[in-house]
């Protein structure tokens, strides 16, 4: 008599397949439909998203660096020291952005939560991780409010920052995915001083609210303009007739938390609390709304 066969794993318990190739449409689909699921169950109806850089630090955590490595002044500083001492200096003359990205989230969630809706309005929401994105979920946090974080899983070690809201802490696979739930339920995206990625994630949005593809008025504050003023000429897009002067409207270049804050109340109230004429606000369902669908 021969062995009796084990009963085969169930497809959607088989980790080999689940991790195989053929199972990639499987994982995107996950990444799709759990945060749904999520934002769903935590009443989750729009978010703001602040991007900036993860080397940030608080105004005290960069002093204190800087202390740390300062050299004694009777020795000649090497060239390492040299280079440490002057990175700890730009650390702590970018520990502004810091504070300034925890002011606006403090302020815009302070507001948002006394607004009369069943579902959440306008959640901070960040990549997850250090810098500005700690400093924006720290803010929303001080205020009472849920914030949200949308991590990625990278080579190097990356944990979330300790004041995302736990049911809302999430981790991806796929960058693209990642991107998506950035702008799936965004009303509003906060640019911060940043590096490769901010840009990335900005130029994004920009292309999309340029070629119509938003369901949603999404504002667009870019913050620093010292910063961006140095790092990009926007005006050169213009002058070289790479964009129209019109797509120089799509976004608004603030710097201070109070006058960002009031330029996203006014729009936010404006575009989606039903303007000056407060009407009765419409309550959705939690469904993509990304692109429009073209005859």
């Amino acid at each position: 008599m021969t062995d009796r066969l084990q009963p085969a794993p169930l497809a959607y318990k088989n980790e080999p397949f689940l991790n195989s190739p053929d199972g990639r449409i499987l994982r995107i689909l996950a990444e799709y439909q759990e945060p749904l699921a999520r934002f769903r169950r935590e009443q989750i109806q729009d978010t703001v998203v602040f991007f900036g850089s993860a080397r940030f630090q608080g105004g005290e955590a960069a002093r204190k660096n800087l202390a740390a490595i300062k050299t004694d002044d009777s020795n000649a500083p090497t060239p390492q020291q040299q280079g440490d001492v002057k990175r700890a200096l730009a650390a702590v003359n970018m520990a502004r952005y810091y504070e300034d990205a925890r002011r606006l989230a403090f302020l815009l969630t302070e507001w948002s939560i006394q607004i009369p809706a069943r579902r959440r309005r306008f959640v901070v929401t960040t990549g997850g991780g250090p810098g500005i994105m700690e400093a924006a979920n720290l803010g929303a946090h001080e205020a009472g409010g849920k914030t949200i974080g949308l991590n990625i899983n990278l080579p190097f070690e990356q944990y979330p920052n300790p004041y995302i809201t736990p049911a809302l802490n999430f981790e991806f696979h796929y960058f693209f995915m990642r991107k998506f739930w950035f702008a799936y339920l965004a009303k509003a995206l906060v640019i911060f001083p940043g590096g490769f990625g901010t840009i990335d994630e900005l130029f994004e949005i920009l292309t999309l609210a340029q070629t119509d593809k938003l369901a949603k008025k999404i504002l667009v504050v870019i913050y620093g303009s010292e910063y961006w003023h140095r790092i990009m000429n926007f005006q050169a897009f213009v002058d070289a007739g790479t964009v129209s002067a019109e797509d120089l409207n799509l976004f608004k270049f603030v710097d201070s938390p109070e006058d960002a804050f009031a330029f996203l109340r006014d729009g936010l109230t404006e575009y989606h609390l039903g303007g000056p004429k407060k009407e009765k606000e419409k309550e959705q369902e939690v469904e993509p709304e990304i692109a429009k669908t073209r005859p």
